[in-house]
């Protein structure tokens, strides 16, 4: 939502400057337009700090087409829910089954009549709305306000069937707030709860990307999926983890690390195939995490066989 004049936005995307002329007139009196002339550039749009609420896609352009266009922003969490109608004079039906599978809510033939373009974008722009508002409620954990364990599900399932397709190493790091009965204990509940909420900003503040994921896996453990990440990348977050979070020095007197709040972790990562599945690499973080913590914790270690 645009906060100076409450429009949505809405990108357009196509290579012909006649349609992109005619798809604006039509539509900015209603929504924020923004153009793009090919896939690349669209996903770059899509991607930014300041996606569009929906998306006319044409199929054919130069370089990648509306299909790849539509599976790659299916592929990360701040893209995947975006609307995707197609717009476009290919009529065969394979080419509109095609579209579907590729993610599109909606398929319009040119040469297209006007109301019906208006139609179908305000009843999909509404849906947007109202699919926002539901998962804001359900894939988000109503301490924390981060992605919750039923997020963090679904999303690595999703990254992990992309990197099995382009053949990418994968990355997972799980953490555990260090002591955290104890801090409950000493503090009480209210500021263990305060504890967990500032540790989630944290967490969300570091990572740069946004293909990485950071959720509440359980209790005051969270866990960062880190599409397309070597181990050596992973080690560079979890580092980053380590020194932000007891940078806050909240004070943890009963801590037998130190005297603040600090976290354990483990990361782990590998190149997902069909044979495999997301829950190896969540074990194999786990035994990290293990080793982590009977190693003295305030630390990370890497899985090794």
């Amino acid at each position: 939502m645009d906060s100076n004049n409450a429009k949505l936005s809405i990108l357009i995307v196509d290579d012909e400057p006649y349609n992109l002329k005619i798809l604006n007139e039509l539509l900015r009196s209603d929504y924020n337009i923004r153009v793009a002339t090919n896939g690349e550039r669209a996903l770059e749009i899509a991607m930014s700090d300041n996606p569009p609420d929906l998306i006319l896609l044409d199929v054919m352009m130069p370089g990648i087409d509306g299909y790849e266009v539509c599976r790659r922003l299916k592929l990360f969490a701040n893209t995947q829910d975006i609307p995707v109608i197609f717009i476009t004079a290919k009529t065969e039906e394979e080419d509109e089954v095609r579209g579907f599978e590729a993610g599109a809510v909606d398929y319009v033939i040119k040469p297209f009549r006007p109301i019906v373009v208006q139609v179908r974008v305000r009843t999909h722009v509404d849906l947007r709305i109202k699919t926002q508002l539901l998962q804001n409620q359900s894939l988000r954990d109503g301490l924390t306000g981060i992605a919750n364990r039923r997020r963090f599900n679904d999303y690595i399932k999703t990254v992990w069937n992309c990197s099995i397709r382009d053949f990418s190493s994968l990355s997972l790091i799980i953490l555990d707030i260090d002591h955290f009965k104890l801090f409950n204990d000493r503090y009480g509940h209210q500021e263990g709860d305060s504890c967990l909420i500032r540790v989630a900003d944290c967490l969300k503040a570091s990572i740069k990307r946004k293909i990485d994921l950071v959720a509440r896996y359980g209790g005051e453990e969270f866990g960062c999926i880190l599409p397309n990440t070597d181990l050596d990348g992973a080690c560079e977050v979890a580092q980053n983890f380590q020194n932000e979070i007891f940078a806050l020095q909240i004070p943890h007197i009963d801590s037998s690390t130190n005297g603040y709040v600090s976290i354990s972790q483990g990361v782990a990562t590998l190149i997902p195939s069909q044979e495999s599945s997301p829950d190896e690499l969540l074990r194999m973080a786990d035994q990290a995490l293990y080793k982590a913590k009977k190693s003295g914790r305030n630390r990370f270690c890497v899985y090794t066989n």
